[in-house]
């Protein structure tokens, strides 16, 4: 047996007062639905109170094994500096298994009981935000540096 489309309302239906009625409601209810389903309640005047947060980051690390392994990043890169060329602008450090970057500037070299030392500020731009820190590096028995001190500013 074929199907056949019914007609939801007959053409003599609408034009009375009670099939006009219902024809308005439920084309009211229709717009209420369509609306709240593409608005979702999202305004634009507060686009900017909108954040995107995700279980993950980049190489799945915990945040403290992060701040570890830009803080090795950091050190490799401020012993390996060569001074002599380095201008006012810094040098810009990038760590890939974390996704942080940031810029090294104020390297100054100094000795503190024989060890051969580097104080530095640098920047470190990751997921959580961007924070300033003052360091400082020493080479310890003439091969292996060692990051001395690491402290937000």
């Amino acid at each position: 047996m074929p199907l056949h489309a019914q007609p939801v309302a007959s053409h003599s239906n609408v034009n009375t007062p009670a099939g006009r009625k219902s024809g308005i409601q439920f084309s009211a209810v229709v717009l209420c639905l369509m609306l709240g389903g593409c608005g979702g309640g999202f305004s634009l005047s507060k686009a900017d109170d909108v954040s995107v947060t995700t279980a993950s980051i980049a190489g799945g690390q915990p945040a403290d094994t992060q701040m570890i392994s830009d803080q090795s990043t950091i050190r490799n890169a401020v012993s390996q500096a060569d001074l002599s060329t380095l201008d006012q602008t810094g040098m810009a450090w990038t760590n890939d298994e974390t996704g942080s970057r940031g810029a090294i500037s104020s390297i100054s070299e100094y000795a503190d009981s024989g060890a051969t030392c580097r104080k530095f500020v640098v920047s470190r731009e990751s997921y959580n935000g961007v924070s300033l820190y003052d360091g400082d590096a020493c080479l310890v028995n003439g091969r292996d540096w060692k990051m001395r001190a690491f402290k937000s500013m």
